[in-house]
């Protein structure tokens, strides 16, 4: 038996009502009867054109907010085309719970916080296993910035994953250079986590389709600074009377010549450092960050610094191999250093690693293969930034080949 029915969207002012975003309520009606149904958003009261039954407007949240209204209204027209297919009695009963049974099936889909921070308190658990302290708190960073970003452009608490679209990531975006003021390559790695949330939910098959599949980033790596050769010897050869900045200065030089992190040096213990296959010293260690083995021969200035710490106190009761202070000391130390040593460059503690991988090593005509194992990169590709700033190399390798052709050497190889 068939029966019309109407929809209409209105503001719902709460008790006590004050000011401020007004609720959106949903009046069904049939042959007369009817039955009010909250949409779960709001709307502030000069927003909404009562004759439309919509919000008014063109700002991406007001979009968002009436596609969401559409979506329910399709809704409601679904369950009323299933009761009329199904030749049963249309009623208001009849008719609100064919479309709550539709819309608690839509509430049970993954929700994009609720996953988020499931993946969060996974990723604390596996800290100094897994994970670092330091990318916990990155995830925790990108789970705020998805929770104020849902408050902003869409004024709610949570977002079901299947919902999520190329717009959805494309205003993220919009929203973290804009409102956080992130650069390209920051917000970038916010993308990138919330790409794995994407990529979590595929694998279990909570939804079917990508979102980022048509996703395209723009943002360009930011060039890599490292030391000259000139560079570093100004600095090794620098004399330092004041003893923090001496061991700031040792420490920093180390790691020009093993490329190690701040994290992998300041955890390196005496222990790591064992007598090599070839009957010379080498690090055996895991990089911090990836846990992927970093193991690399001592060259001698780095053999050097080891052993003028081999009895220092404090190292001795630690077992550690160096004096390593915070990170935040450690950088500001070495702006000081930097004056003093008349180096302009802005020096950071991972200016060394940069320098350990261009300057020690590429510039040297050591393999990058090889640069890429002893740094511990899991990709070729990591490394393969570096080998693009040295120009000099360039240069050394072409003039190579002027002498070459400057002898009567055919650039053609024979060929039968």
């Amino acid at each position: 038996m068939s029966a019309n029915y109407s929809l209409l969207f209105y503001l719902k002012k709460p008790k006590n009502y004050a000011g401020g975003p007004q609720p959106i309520y949903m009046r069904l009606t049939v042959e007369g009867r009817r039955s009010e149904i909250s949409t779960g958003r709001k709307c502030e009261p000069d927003r909404w054109n009562p004759h439309a039954n919509r919000a008014k407007g063109t700002k991406e949240m007001i979009r968002q907010l009436n596609q969401h209204l559409d979506t329910i209204e399709r809704k409601v027209h679904g369950a009323y085309l299933e009761l009329v297919n199904e030749d049963a009695v249309i009623s208001i009963e009849t008719l609100k719970k064919k479309y709550l049974r539709e819309d608690e099936k839509k509430s049970r889909e993954k929700m994009l916080i609720e996953v988020f921070e499931a993946h969060n308190k996974k990723v604390e658990s596996l800290i100094g296993k897994d994970y670092s302290k330091g990318t916990h708190k990155n995830f925790e960073y990108s789970l705020n910035h998805l929770r104020n970003f849902l408050a902003h452009y869409y004024d709610v608490t949570d977002y079901i994953i299947a919902d999520i679209d190329l717009a959805f990531i494309e205003n993220y975006e919009f929203y973290l250079k804009t409102e956080k003021g992130c650069i390209p390559i920051t917000a970038q790695k916010y993308i990138k986590h919330l790409r794995k949330i994407i990529n979590f939910c595929l694998s279990h098959r909570w939804i079917t389709e990508n979102p980022f599949a048509f996703y395209k980033s723009t943002a360009k790596p930011t060039p890599k600074s490292f030391l000259s050769a000139e560079e570093l010897r100004k600095i090794e050869s620098k004399e330092l009377s004041n003893p923090r900045l001496r061991h700031v200065r040792d420490i920093f030089v180390f790691c020009c010549y093993t490329g190690l992190t701040y994290g992998d040096v300041k955890k390196l213990k005496r222990s790591d450092i064992v007598i090599g296959f070839d009957g010379s010293p080498w690090i055996t260690t895991n990089r911090q960050k990836t846990s992927v083995a970093s193991n690399l021969p001592l060259l001698p200035q780095a053999l050097e610094i080891i052993n003028r710490y081999q009895d220092y106190p404090p190292c001795v009761q630690s077992g550690l191999a160096l004096p390593v202070k915070s990170n935040q000391k450690m950088n500001e130390y070495l702006k000081e250093i930097a004056d003093l040593s008349d180096v302009s460059k802005n020096l950071t503690f991972h200016l060394s690693r940069h320098t350990f991988a261009t300057t020690v090593t590429l510039a040297n005509r050591v393999p990058i293969e090889t640069v890429a194992r002893m740094m511990g990169h899991t990709k070729l590709k990591t490394t393969q930034h570096y080998a693009k700033l040295l120009d000099t190399r360039v240069k050394d390798d072409m003039l190579q080949l002027e002498k070459k052709l400057s002898s009567g050497h055919s650039v053609l190889s024979d060929r039968s």
